[in-house]
């Protein structure tokens, strides 16, 4: 299927189904001499996976990976790195009753128009269940980038449904399973997820992800610009439907006087345009927002027509996660790793040698 491969010098393809045997992907252009094994791997997948609280999907899959090729007595050969997940929980007969009508919301009528069928088990192609290969090939990237650039990827909830999580302390996004930087507001949003679980309905989400210490210079010109890649990789998430850059949406009410982030020599005093200028890095906190839309497959009766064309009810069973949203921080940390580690590999391809009187600059002040 076209449209499985992405970047240029860093590239990932992804294979595999839901309900298939197993899920992976193939890296290629990784650096030669890296040290990888699995574990440096599995503590990112750990952070995606399902079964881990009542709030997502109760399908209970370990994720481990395996590393078929590409390492040599525990470095990076340079060659092409093969990831591979097993699917070990698969429940098809959940979805029996989908097959021949279509999921409001969900990708099953859009498939079965392009290819002339589709397979219906946990959304095949379409399942969410295949970021977690993009997930490991983001943590191949993140090794290397903290290892070149000192690069750190840090991504967190700030809103679910209608209930707001206010940014107190990064400290705490590790501890709870939303990902909120906020220890007050949990009890709050396990309260509110438990009665949408129990009504058979979802929500939305939007998050956080920024990339720190970052390089400067990093993107390219007009069609390849840092946060245009950015953003054709966020919207490539399953259930994104908006990515926001620095201000984003919120630059449309600010003055230009506002807008223009002022430069000192100390740094940067403001980072409104979330580390990019004219597509390429500033050296400065890369920042992106993304809103994603509520899960598709619900328990509540939804109008809808079967391949007939006549009208039907659509009730989907099964494991869901009532907010796609909440396990959505890892895989948006993974993607803008990939696209920071594609664009360092170009950079360093054409411009490595270009050399400056002036060093850059600090990144904004208080930023990040």
């Amino acid at each position: 299927m076209p449209g499985s491969t992405f970047g240029e010098l860093f590239r990932v393809t992804n294979f595999g189904e839901s309900h298939g045997p197993a899920i992976g992907c193939v890296i290629d252009g990784c650096p030669p001499g890296m040290a990888l094994a699995e574990a440096d791997i599995q503590a990112d997948l750990d952070r995606r996976r399902p079964g881990t609280s009542r709030h997502v999907t109760q399908r209970n899959e370990p994720d481990a990976v395996e590393i078929l090729s590409g390492v040599y007595e525990g470095l990076t050969t340079g060659t092409p790195i093969a990831l591979l997940i097993r699917n070990t929980d698969q429940r098809s007969k959940d979805y029996g009753n989908i097959l021949d009508t279509f999921r409001p919301g969900h990708a099953d009528y859009t498939y079965w128009q392009k290819y002339g069928l589709r397979d219906p088990r946990g959304g095949g192609r379409a399942s969410a269940r295949l970021t977690a290969p993009t997930v490991a090939a983001g943590a191949v990237a993140k090794k290397w980038l903290a290892q070149k650039h000192g690069t750190r990827f840090v991504g967190w909830m700030t809103q679910i449904g209608d209930v707001t999580i206010p940014f107190e302390d990064e400290a705490q996004i590790p501890h709870n399973p939303f990902f909120a930087a906020n220890r007050s507001v949990i009890a709050q949003l396990e309260t509110y997820m438990d009665a949408l679980r129990k009504a058979g309905d979802s929500c939305g989400a939007r998050l956080t992800v920024t990339a720190r210490h970052m390089p400067v210079g990093l993107g390219e010109p007009l069609y390849d610009k840092l946060d245009a890649d950015i953003a054709y990789a966020m919207m490539g998430l399953n259930a994104v439907k908006g990515v926001e850059i620095g201000a984003g949406f919120g630059v449309v009410t600010q003055k230009g006087s506002e807008h223009g982030d002022e430069l000192s020599p100390q740094g940067f005093r403001s980072n409104h345009a979330g580390g990019v200028l004219g597509g390429i890095s500033t050296g400065q906190d890369l920042m992106v927002s993304i809103a994603i839309k509520p899960t598709s497959s619900i328990r509540v009766p939804r109008d809808s027509i079967d391949r007939a064309g006549q009208p039907t009810r659509v009730e989907t069973f099964g494991r869901h996660d009532p907010c796609v949203g909440i396990r959505a921080t890892p895989i948006a940390e993974a993607l803008l790793a990939l696209v920071v580690m594609d664009h360092a590999l170009r950079h360093r391809a054409q411009c490595g040698d270009v050399r400056l009187p002036l060093p850059p600059i600090p990144g904004a002040i208080g930023a990040g």
